[in-house]
């Protein structure tokens, strides 16, 4: 093996090297015949990072994950110095050292910190997982995704009896890590679990029918902890903001003349500073003219006004991110049934690190009477299972108006916002269908739902009803039908 520093690697790790050095001249002929598995792989590693990225990948290989994931700067490692040698022969753009994962040395060390860092089927040849993750902070910012892949443990009697019959490539005892205990190490090591996923059932191709059975059928409940894949997505464990923080309030208001001032009032001072951005929606009661006198009473605050040029509170909350200017932005919900008050709770959330993208849930704490009719709150715990099962994190209630995030994190939301369309007319989902495909670490704050005080719901229980289911199917096919 090549020079390192630190202790020297086990029996094992070297037989894995040596093996290495011996399999890289074929290492393409294997992936040709098996290009179903590996394309199906990489889709996946595609659609949980995207393009434009700076990634490290250790264990590169002969390089194709890297290339395939279009990085704008992409650094692999590898200890085989003949695959290291194929994956510079192929892909030129990027930069290939060869070094121990375990053991890098200060002069091999890549420039840092990356926006992503990749461990396909590394952890498996590892002596030492823990101490090599505890490593890896050192080319980490607070934004930094760790990916870790690996087999499902499940597997290993058949990779052996394959390994045995010629069917795969011949290996060497590996870790047979199940989630839980990358999970376990990666928290131990420091970092936050953010999503678990597991795919591919089948990785031949059987004239079409493995391609609907991995979209179809390897994601559902139960079935998917029999698939081939694991995939973990982590992040450094959080840190407190060195300072407080800017805030923007977007209220999305239509004919909610009486709840403008009380929003105002209501809403207490914390961070740094805060702007409040109303968005008027074509009111009848006189609400435009409502702002522009609260404004002009409240001349200490920040009060900004904006006139809705499109229909429905999605295109209401777009127009006031647009023109906020908060390093956090907000979403408060101008019928007051969430407690301005309870807004600090959201920002701390974000300011202490606990979440990226921050939820409110009504569904914790006993409602006013009348707050929730009934059906709209079996409706909200029917949705609330399918999007925690959609999304790989746990969501109580999507349909509550009241969310927080970063506003950089919201301006690469919108920048991706392509993959999934224009398909939201009340913004929740955008928002959470974004955060999920950045993944982003979401936190959940319980609020007391009040009843409205002033105007009445302008959400219809069946027809909205009916949309949302729309986007259950909508989103099975974007989050896990890929």
């Amino acid at each position: 093996m090549p020079a390192a520093e630190g202790r020297a690697p086990s029996w094992r790790k070297q037989r894995i090297y040596e093996q290495a050095e011996t399999l890289a001249g074929g290492r393409d002929r294997w992936i040709r015949r098996n290009r179903y598995f590996f394309a199906e792989d990489q889709r996946y590693m595609r659609f949980l990072i995207a393009e434009g990225k700076r990634v490290l990948d250790l264990g590169s290989g002969t390089g194709d994950l890297l290339a395939k994931l279009a990085p704008s700067e992409g650094v692999g490692v590898d200890f085989s110095p003949a695959m290291t040698e194929a994956a510079r022969r192929k892909y030129p753009h990027l930069r290939f050292i060869t070094a121990d994962v375990e053991r890098l040395g200060r002069s091999a060390t890549p420039a840092g910190p990356f926006d992503v860092i990749v461990m396909s089927d590394t952890v498996g040849s590892l002596d030492d997982c823990l101490e090599t993750f505890r490593s890896l902070h050192r080319f980490c910012k607070p934004e930094t995704r760790l990916v870790v892949t690996y087999y499902s443990r499940l597997w290993e009697p058949l990779f052996r009896l394959g390994g045995a019959l010629r069917l795969k490539q011949s290996s060497l005892p590996q870790n047979w890590l199940s989630t839980r205990d990358i999970a376990n190490l990666l928290h131990l090591a420091d970092f936050e679990l953010v999503k678990r996923e597991w795919r591919i059932l089948w990785p031949y191709r059987m004239l079409g029918l493995g391609r609907l059975m991995n979209r179809y059928v390897a994601t559902l409940p139960l079935i998917r902890k029999l698939c081939l894949r694991n995939y973990i997505v982590a992040r450094p464990r959080p840190q407190p903001a060195p300072e407080p923080l800017s805030v923007s309030i977007i209220v999305p208001c239509r004919n909610e003349r009486g709840n403008i001032e009380p929003a105002v009032l209501r809403t207490p001072r914390f961070g740094r500073a805060i702007e409040m951005i109303f968005v008027e929606g074509g009111s009848s009661d006189g609400t435009w003219e409502e702002i522009e006198r609260v404004a002009a009473a409240h001349p200490g605050k920040d009060i900004k006004a904006v006139t809705q040029t499109g229909r429905g509170k999605g295109d209401a909350v777009r127009a006031g991110f647009a023109v906020a200017t908060g390093d956090v932005l907000m979403i408060l919900d101008a019928d007051l049934t969430m407690p301005p008050e309870d807004l600090p709770k959201f920002y701390d959330a974000l300011a202490l690190g606990k979440g990226e993208f921050v939820n409110g849930s009504r569904l914790v704490y006993p409602m006013e009477k009348e707050a929730m009719r009934f059906l709209n709150l079996v409706a909200n715990h029917f949705f609330s299972a399918l999007f925690t099962y959609l999304l790989s994190q746990r969501y109580t209630d999507t349909l509550c108006g009241t969310k927080a995030l970063f506003r950089r994190d919201y301006e690469e939301i919108a920048r991706n916002r392509g993959y999934f369309g224009e398909f939201d007319p009340f913004g929740d989902y955008d928002l959470i269908f974004g955060a999920s495909k950045l993944n982003l670490k979401t936190a959940e704050i319980p609020i007391r739902y009040g009843a409205r005080e002033y105007g009445e719901t302008q959400i219809s229980r069946f027809r909205h009803g009916w949309l949302l289911l729309r986007m259950v199917f909508f989103a099975f096919r974007k989050l896990k039908a890929l």
